[in-house]
């Protein structure tokens, strides 16, 4: 942080988190997390975001052109879970979000970081076949939704 900016110049990025348990449809053969929970939690995160910034057109306007998962712990049955992401970058047609996993003890498991990546969606406006600039009220509230408050 820069130690000459005033508290309500400082800037977080924007994020969200939530948490949930792994149920059992959430695991595979195995017995531990199926590869796709991770992002089933945290697109609920992304949701709880946009939710919170009073943007329910996000969603069927921006779909993802990248996703980056990498994992590094096994989430088991019954545990519980925190899913947090941030938005990293916002471009002029696209938003970057950064996401991390975390399990919390159990019994298979000391918990910890879980997964991490992240994944990056373009702005599509409905009926458009390519991408087009962020409107101007989306990038309002997404750095209103990060300033730090005063």
């Amino acid at each position: 942080m820069d130690p000459q900016m005033s508290g309500q110049d400082q800037m977080m990025p924007a994020g969200a988190s939530i948490e949930r348990t792994v149920e059992w449809a959430d695991t595979d053969a195995a017995g531990h997390q199926h590869n796709s929970a991770i992002m089933r939690w945290v697109e609920a995160a992304e949701a709880e975001l946009f939710r919170r910034l009073e943007l329910p057109d996000y969603f069927p306007s921006a779909p993802r052109v990248q996703q980056v998962i990498n994992y590094r712990a096994k989430l088991w049955f019954g545990q519980r879970v925190t899913a947090a992401l941030t938005v990293q970058k916002i471009g002029r047609t696209s938003m970057t979000f950064a996401f991390e996993v975390h399990g919390q003890p159990h019994e298979k498991s000391a918990g910890g970081l879980a997964a991490y990546g992240t994944f990056t969606t373009a702005y599509v406006p409905e009926g458009a076949d390519s991408a087009a600039p962020w409107p101007e009220h989306i990038r309002t509230a997404v750095a209103r939704g990060s300033a730090v408050p005063a």
